[in-house]
């Protein structure tokens, strides 16, 4: 009998492939008690509110929940279902290449937000971009450009944005764009990859057949307090 085959990402999530602990686990949230306080600003593109993405995310999410080991994850609020475009600066990571170059590292939160944002204004790069599913992991969806040259304009905005704000991450070249689910809490055991896999390879196929291109609002420059709301501020209109 063949071996099943496992997606690298998935393996991510299994204790026999990856016995790190999670990363966020302490300082987003907590084994018990769901999110912790975790203030930042991000730049996102929610999904358009009563459209069939929306309604394939969610039907996505349930299939996740309805997994044996979903209690192994903390998911997160459907109302802040979003895709990350662009990482603004949070409090858990005040390091220089996560921070705007020519500001204190000690300098608040709130602080931060208003000295970023004051950097928007004028800020023209507005060319639009279409989004597609690439594949779905344990903790939600991995997406890029529908076609190549999306993938270029999406790029393009990370390197735009980067340039206006003053800082690249060390993963500024090949951060994957995702929707997050939830994040794990105690990796999955051998026994548990297939039927994951089966769940994603399903997940997946279904959002590229009911969802071939996201319905995604402009992106927005949002603030938070945890991980259940990321409130807009500031949106940069394709058609400006």
């Amino acid at each position: 009998m063949t071996a099943p085959t496992f997606s690298p990402e998935l393996l991510l999530y299994s204790k026999t492939h990856n016995s790190n602990p999670p990363s966020h686990l302490g300082s987003r949230y907590g084994k018990i008690g769901g999110f912790l306080p975790e203030a930042g600003n991000t730049i996102v593109c929610h999904p358009e509110k009563g459209s069939r993405t929306l309604t394939a995310l969610i039907e996505a999410r349930e299939k996740y929940l309805a997994m044996p080991e979903a209690p192994q994850f903390l998911f997160t609020p459907i109302s802040s279902l979003h895709m990350t475009l662009f990482e603004g600066v949070i409090e858990t990571r005040r390091r220089q290449d996560c921070w705007p170059i020519d500001l204190p590292l000690e300098t608040p939160i709130d602080d931060m937000t208003e000295l970023m944002a004051a950097r928007f204004e004028g800020f023209s790069m507005a060319e639009p971009f279409k989004v597609a599913v690439v594949e779905a992991r344990p903790s939600g969806l991995l997406v890029d450009g529908a076609t190549e040259k999306d993938r270029k304009v999406m790029r393009a905005w990370r390197n735009a944005l980067a340039d206006l704000l003053g800082y690249r991450q060390p993963n500024h070249m090949d951060y994957k764009f995702h929707i997050t689910f939830a994040y794990v809490i105690e990796r999955l055991e051998d026994e548990a990859l297939p039927r994951w896999q089966a769940m994603l390879d399903e997940v997946a196929e279904d959002i590229r057949r009911r969802a071939p291109v996201f319905e995604l609002a402009p992106p927005a420059f949002c603030v938070f307090e945890d991980m259940n709301h990321f409130h807009e501020l500031l949106i940069f209109d394709f058609d400006a």
